[in-house]
């Protein structure tokens, strides 16, 4: 049997508080994106391709989700009008999916209501903090992504 160091505890620590973070932020996220009739998950997608069209696929690994998932999003974020499908010159079947006006819209909207909340629960926090915490959570998923489940 491997004895854990202390390290590793409190990586376990941390994991289990991050699941309860998580949870908290997606919870957020659904109530500040509610009032334009959107989800986390469907605002999450839009945001994956406000800067440029991506492929399903593409959304799906920079998210960490399953394609499947992202499809059945894609697919109602274009019946609602919000984003829109284009062929893509790099694959003939697998089409490129990009915001359109609305979904601009729309996530400019909640965008207004995130930086209210943002400066709500960041307030009197140490930006200096928050930037070593946002280095020591980028360094983790790296770690945990090159080491598998």
């Amino acid at each position: 049997m491997t004895t854990r160091t202390e390290a590793a505890n409190v990586f376990t620590e941390l994991v289990l508080a991050v699941f309860r973070m998580n949870g908290s932020f997606l919870d957020a996220a659904d109530r500040l994106a509610a009032p334009t009739g959107l989800t986390a998950a469907r605002w999450q997608v839009l945001g994956a391709v406000l800067k440029e069209p991506k492929s399903v696929a593409d959304v799906a690994r920079d998210m960490g989700l399953a394609r499947q998932s992202v499809q059945r999003l894609a697919d109602i974020l274009a019946a609602e009008g919000l984003a829109a499908y284009a062929d893509n010159p790099a694959h003939r079947r697998a089409k490129l999916l990009s915001i359109t006006d609305a979904g601009r819209a729309a996530v400019k909207n909640i965008g207004i209501r995130q930086h209210v909340w943002a400066n709500r629960v960041s307030e009197g926090m140490d930006a200096d903090a928050l930037k070593a915490s946002l280095d020591l959570l980028r360094t983790l998923t790296e770690r945990v992504e090159a080491g598998g489940s």
